[in-house]
């Protein structure tokens, strides 16, 4: 079968090029079904040419027809016109090329690369990965091992204690003492949850993150998981925001953008908001279950669960349909000290930035909540929530917490851990609802950014609801069986 000489589009694209070759005008290098075609795909250069030879009547016809097409399309008409192509490359390779095996791995990098991708040694090699990246070293030696000489030796034992009588013989207001120095000041609660809790979290993470990276495992991982995502109806170019999403939330959101089309990115922020604990969280969460392997491997359970679950349901209620994957895979490699301690700092300084004033803020309202009644009136209305879970009324408190951010809870939730307030049980209930819960109120803005509002009070909804009701279900479910954990 004859392959034509350039490629053919899809016949709305097809009129498009069409329509706009017969408007254009000016004095162009290029021809006008090029130039129409790298119009569709907004290429800014093309734009501004064209925005210099053209008049204003023009333009607003060009903008229409794109408009046009866009809304006609479910995926980008980038997308579209390159997988074109890319079909009409491969039709003119299978006319003068002979399909081989591919060739076997010659280098000791090579073949690590591929037994990362071959499913038989590639689960394994993940489990692995999560074993000793995130559970023995962001969780059990980062957020136990550091936190503790951190949180307990450094700012329990001289720092908070210092600042405390420094502010109540400084300041003479009993209000602005509790803002700062108070039980949940700016300072005793924002700070100290925020460079002597989650710091050393996030820090301890990102290096892990940095080193996978580095070492092009990631894309690898895509490859791996592409036909398993495929039941959830997205690719394994997912496998890049949702693993963002162990980092952070709010930015593997943003990152979503990556993904061909709006089902993909519905569903991703969908999984990213209901199931995903970020960094920070992720490390309190192991640090608070490390003593109890059963509730760690309980809640690991339910909360991958729900992610299969949620995906699936989403992948058949949404119309459309998964998008084929292809991915560049760069060498394995060693990882270099330079570009992971770069990246590493990279991160912690976005950390600072955006999440540190999060916490902050969010003591100043928990103070001025308390100074209005607030605080206990929204304690008093959570705490049927909590007796429906079988949990203490004090982890209301957590709950509250979990409103501003998710991590900001677990938090929460770990000193409650240490004062010996909640049972195994009761931490492997608060955990899963926390994890599920909506991440925070800086992720919820960029979902309403990204997806609009509609969507992002429906995934908004859709958390709290599913939050507590798996956390009811869970805590049925044990005392039926008599399980006991810890």
């Amino acid at each position: 079968m004859s392959v034509s000489p350039t490629p053919t589009y899809p016949a709305a694209i097809e009129h498009a090029v069409a329509q706009i070759s017969d408007l254009l005008r000016g004095d162009y290098a290029l021809s006008h079904r090029t130039l129409a075609l790298l119009l569709l795909q907004d290429d800014p250069e093309i734009w501004d040419e064209v925005r210099a030879q053209e008049s204003a009547s023009t333009l607003e016809r060009l903008y229409a027809i794109k408009e046009q097409l866009e809304k006609a399309g479910e995926t980008p008409l980038a997308w579209q016109i390159e997988h074109q192509r890319q079909r009409w490359s491969q039709q003119i390779a299978a006319q003068v090329t002979q399909a081989q095996l591919p060739p076997r791995p010659q280098t000791l990098a090579e073949w690590v690369g591929w037994l990362c991708m071959n499913p038989w040694t590639g689960f394994p090699i993940l489990a692995l990965v999560l074993y000793f990246g995130l559970y023995q070293f962001v969780g059990v030696f980062g957020a136990g091992t550091v936190v503790e000489f951190i949180e307990e030796s450094l700012f329990g034992g001289y720092i908070n204690p210092f600042v405390e009588r420094l502010v109540r013989a400084v300041v003479p207001w009993q209000p602005i003492q509790e803002l700062l120095v108070g039980e949940y000041g700016v300072w005793t609660l924002g700070m100290t949850y925020a460079i002597a809790l989650i710091l050393p979290i996030v820090t301890f993470f990102f290096l892990v993150f940095a080193l996978l990276e580095d070492t092009g495992y990631l894309p690898r991982l895509a490859m791996l998981m592409d036909r398993a995502f495929k039941s959830l109806g997205l690719n394994g170019r997912a496998v890049i925001p949702i693993v963002l999403g162990f980092g952070c939330d709010t930015m593997a959101t943003v990152v979503t953008r990556v993904l061909e089309t709006r089902r993909e990115r519905l569903i991703a922020t969908l999984l990213l908001t209901l199931t995903i604990p970020c960094s920070a969280q992720l490390g309190v969460v192991l640090a608070l279950l490390a003593a109890y392997p059963m509730g760690l491997a309980i809640w690991a359970g339910v909360v991958a669960g729900v992610f299969l679950l949620a995906g699936w349901l989403a992948a058949r209620i949404l119309p459309g349909q998964s998008m084929p994957f292809y991915m560049e895979l760069p060498p394995m490699r060693l990882p270099s000290l330079s570009n992971v301690l770069l990246k590493t700092i990279a991160r912690l300084q976005w950390y600072f930035m955006e999440v540190l004033p999060l916490f902050l803020i969010a003591s100043v309202l928990i103070w001025i909540g308390q100074l209005t009644g607030l605080f206990d009136l929204v304690l008093r209305l959570l705490n049927p929530l909590t007796s429906l879970l079988q949990l203490p009324a004090e982890t209301s408190v957590a709950f509250l917490f979990g409103f501003f951010r998710r991590d900001y809870g677990a938090a929460g939730l770990y000193d409650l851990r240490e004062e010996g307030v909640l049972s195994g049980n009761e931490l492997l209930i608060t955990a899963v609802v926390l994890t599920l819960f909506v991440p925070c109120i800086a992720q919820f803005l960029v979902t309403i950014k990204e997806r609009g509002w509609k969507a992002a009070l429906a995934m908004f909804a859709i958390a709290v609801s599913v939050a507590f009701g798996v956390g009811f279900a869970l805590s049925r479910v044990l005392g039926w069986l008599g399980v006991q954990v810890g």
